[in-house]
């Protein structure tokens, strides 16, 4: 048993080169081009460099090097590709089959996180993309579903929360260009393919997820015990919101809300913050901003209790020192 997973050493003991050459000719639903296919990519690109390599011995540092070597060399991007979804594929099956507790080719989430940050998408919505949902010139993921999970394990595909979760969301560039490694190195062929997915190309499970990428360990170690995967996609809110310009209808559209309530309450957010901005500002400027004489600072008026509506009025009525009107603007007013 290695953290908590049984699994079978002795088997573990077989060589890639053993594994994988079983592996494309007992794989079921192949099609002969496609079974010729993987024995051209494993002969060529897998069995000469991991070959011997055992399959409990594998680990991702490894995988890494191999796959750098190969575009050293220089093996085309749609060709490593290919032969790292072929090595991923054999090696999901060895976890199923109890060789080896962790697929060294497993994606860690990082362009999932990503997304449900800087695209502001839910966990059903990022989990149910496919490539014909991404528009990678365009910088754009399109969400027209959502995947859920049924309390009997059931993974169901259906319509987004509301019709104005059908939405199509431009990301930031560093994101696209994260988006579009993630495409090449880990995404199967064709547009059904699921972006992120689960052992054998299945979708992608919450509690294998949280597993996989040690979610618990993680935060905990950032100090954010307690984070939610859903608290991604607020702090996305809350960022979009800042942005100057973004109007009620943008934020709206883009969070995939159908009511103004929601997205008031990440732009008010934004305005308390930006509140704060001008607070601080204020507090730089005020050395610079000598007040006049008998006239309040800004830290003065910060901390002064307000006054009444009476005196407030009377005041109004009142000339000002040295005749002027007290609604003139002074040197030290705002």
């Amino acid at each position: 048993m290695i953290s908590g997973t049984w699994i079978d050493l002795e088997r573990g003991k077989l060589s890639l080169q053993e594994y994988g050459q079983r592996w494309i000719e007992q794989r079921p639903g192949l099609r002969p081009r496609t079974v010729d296919l993987y024995q051209w990519l494993f002969g060529r690109y897998l069995g000469p460099r991991l070959g011997r390599t055992r399959l409990i011995d594998l680990n991702p540092q490894q995988v890494r090097r191999w796959r750098h070597e190969l575009l050293s060399d220089g093996v085309s991007d749609s060709m490593t590709a290919k032969a790292y979804r072929l090595l991923r594929a054999v090696l999901n099956t060895a976890v199923e089959d109890g060789l080896i507790a962790k697929n060294p080719c497993q994606i860690k989430g990082g362009g999932l996180v990503l997304l449900a940050v800087f695209g502001s998408l839910r966990w059903g919505e990022v989990t149910a993309l496919r490539r014909s949902d991404v528009d990678i010139e365009r910088g754009t993921v399109t969400v027209v579903g959502a995947l859920s999970e049924r309390s009997t394990g059931e993974i169901i595909l259906g319509p987004p929360k509301s019709v104005a979760g059908l939405r199509t969301v431009m990301l930031p560039a560093p994101v696209a260009e994260q988006l579009r490694v993630h495409l090449t190195t880990h995404v199967e062929a064709g547009h059904q393919a699921w972006i992120f997915s689960g052992t054998a190309g299945q979708p992608l499970r919450r509690s294998n997820f949280n597993k996989s990428v040690r979610w618990s360990e993680v935060v905990q170690q950032m100090g954010l015990s307690g984070l939610h995967f859903h608290d991604l996609r607020h702090t996305g809110n809350h960022l979009a919101a800042q942005t100057p310009g973004a109007t009620l209808r943008d934020l709206m559209v883009r969070m995939g809300h159908g009511s103004m309530r929601a997205a008031l309450i990440y732009q008010h957010a934004s305005r308390d913050a930006d509140r704060h901005i001008a607070d601080s500002l204020g507090e730089r400027l005020a050395p610079l901003w000598p007040a006049a004489p008998g006239q309040q600072t800004l830290a003065g008026r910060a901390d002064r209790p307000p006054r009444g509506r009476r005196e407030r009025t009377q005041n109004a009525r009142r000339p000002a020192e040295g005749g002027r009107e007290s609604g003139g603007i002074t040197r030290g007013g705002l």
